[in-house]
């Protein structure tokens, strides 16, 4: 049975991270821009969780339907005032316009907040599900059913509805796209606060688990960007698959070998595949370049 728990432990693991991945390779394979503030929106999300339980003891999956249109807000503030104009400038300006946003936002946290820990105490955060003798957290259970259950709907709007398709026409080719009278602008737009309302989503779903802080994004952006490379570049259900590998290799490791090693070994892992297979498990050589239009 040890086995069998450490399955259903990586497999929740992973289904947390997949949930963090999913709005930053979305946001990469659309607007070509890699968002080095995702784990400070992630904070964000958190603290927004904590905040509205601590001050109106709103409960927590409560608040991720109250909070979505405040992310999609911040998601077309952020585009509007900085990512529009990164666009087309380089990856030097894109890469130090959003470290700058993750500086701000961990450091204006710190001063609303100081760097003390805090925690969501209710009933529900230390919920144990047990199923013949395998141990389940409903929380981390209840954010992998939403990682999946966002993942499916995403697929099913880049490919069944008229809006889904023209970001795939934009990503397959932007001149064509505009040539078809696709507005690019607001394309990049939806996209980014999409990928925002996303990773905002995951953050107060992971609140009841995880100490929150105004560094706690760095740990969980990092592990997202090894996420989206392992599983592919741009690819949604690479997202998914690519966190789940990584949360079973985090879990056994942690068990087998060190608990202080674990993130080594996926690290191990994440370059065994950039040296064996540079566009991840679930992409296709060249991704970078074609888009990811059928690889969702």
């Amino acid at each position: 049975m040890i086995y069998v728990q450490l399955v259903v432990s990586g497999l929740l693991l992973g289904g947390v991270y997949a949930l963090i991945s999913i709005g930053l390779t979305l946001i990469f394979g659309v607007l070509r821009v890699v968002n080095f503030a995702h784990g400070e929106f992630l904070m964000v999300g958190m603290f927004a969780a904590y905040w509205l339980f601590q001050l109106w003891q709103i409960p927590v999956y409560l608040s991720a339907l109250v909070m979505l249109p405040a992310f999609a807000l911040f998601g077309y503030l952020v585009y509007r005032l900085v990512i529009r104009r990164t666009m087309g400038q380089g990856d030097a300006v894109q890469i130090f316009a959003t470290v700058g946003i993750g500086v701000i936002l961990q450091n204006a946290a710190l001063v609303l907040w100081t760097g003390d820990f805090r925690t969501i105490r209710s009933a529900y955060a230390d919920a144990i599900w047990r199923v013949g003798g395998v141990q389940v957290s409903v929380p981390l259970l209840v954010a992998f059913i939403v990682a999946v259950a966002v993942t499916g709907l995403l697929f099913l709007f880049l490919n069944r509805t008229m809006e889904g398709k023209a970001i795939r026409a934009v990503v397959q080719d932007p001149i064509a796209a505009m040539a078809m009278a696709i507005n690019l602008d607001r394309i990049y737009l939806w996209t980014f606060t999409i990928g925002t309302c996303c990773v905002g989503l995951a953050g107060i779903l992971l609140a009841p688990n995880y100490p929150i802080f105004p560094a706690i994004g760095i740990s969980f952006g990092l592990v997202s960007f090894v996420v989206v490379v392992l599983g592919g570049l741009g690819s949604m259900v690479g997202a998914l698959l690519g966190g789940l590998i990584i949360g079973l290799v985090e879990v056994f490791s942690g068990f087998f070998i060190a608990t202080d090693l674990k993130q080594a070994f996926y690290f191990l892992v994440f370059v065994l595949v950039l040296v064996l297979r540079p566009q991840g498990l679930f992409g296709q050589r060249g991704a970078e370049m074609v888009g990811f239009g059928r690889l969702v």
